[in-house]
């Protein structure tokens, strides 16, 4: 890795830190340069605006959401094992400081317009496609029941993560996460083929 490349990651992993504790309003390329002992313009050579860096931050969060989150789930057994992997990773994602990166950067920029919610947005379709693709291969391991839906699933699954959330972080109910692991199951439940019922 280059200097320049080196240095490019080195503000990347400060703003991804600054962005999930108070949002991507709160990166500023002066702070930033102050935090990292750079210069304004040098930092500014590496983005150019604060929107791309906003961009640059949101695909970073991807890069280690997958590398994190999705990589680790996809080594479980296809199936019914790997969607309940894939939960089990995003659950400790949003427990890091701050939470899930992604669930509030979607309540900043969703009645926003511009790159930085196009690339939420790709990065959100990216994760639903991926649930969604092991709930598929679920239905075809016989894990889960011929006519559901894996888009569907998806939907449900990220509802859940979104009040496991709001009831952890928000509220702060202490019963978080029995009331996630009782809704979670019984969504696997749900969904499971009539002979796995009993799994």
């Amino acid at each position: 890795m280059s200097k320049g490349e080196a240095t490019r990651q080195a503000i990347l992993a400060r703003a991804f830190e600054v962005a999930t504790i108070e949002g991507l309003q709160g990166l500023s390329i002066g702070r930033l340069a102050e935090e990292l002992g750079l210069s304004k313009s040098g930092l500014f050579r590496h983005f150019g605006s604060k929107e791309a860096l906003q961009v640059a931050v949101i695909e970073e969060a991807g890069r280690l959401f997958v590398q994190d989150t999705l990589l680790p789930a996809l080594r479980a057994a296809r199936g019914e094992p790997r969607v309940r992997a894939l939960f089990h990773r995003w659950i400790e994602w949003g427990n890091r400081p701050g939470g899930c990166f992604f669930i509030a950067a979607v309540a900043e920029l969703d009645d926003r317009t511009g790159p930085a919610r196009d690339a939420l947005v790709r990065a959100q379709n990216a994760w639903i496609d991926e649930i969604a693709l092991a709930v598929r291969i679920a239905k075809d391991e016989g894990h889960f029941r011929d006519d559901l839906d894996p888009h569907q699933f998806a939907f449900e699954l990220y509802s859940l993560m979104l009040g496991s959330h709001l009831y952890g972080r928000f509220l702060r109910d202490p019963a978080v996460a029995t009331r996630t692991r009782r809704a979670f199951d019984s969504l696997i439940g749900s969904a499971r083929a009539p002979d796995r019922k009993r799994a």
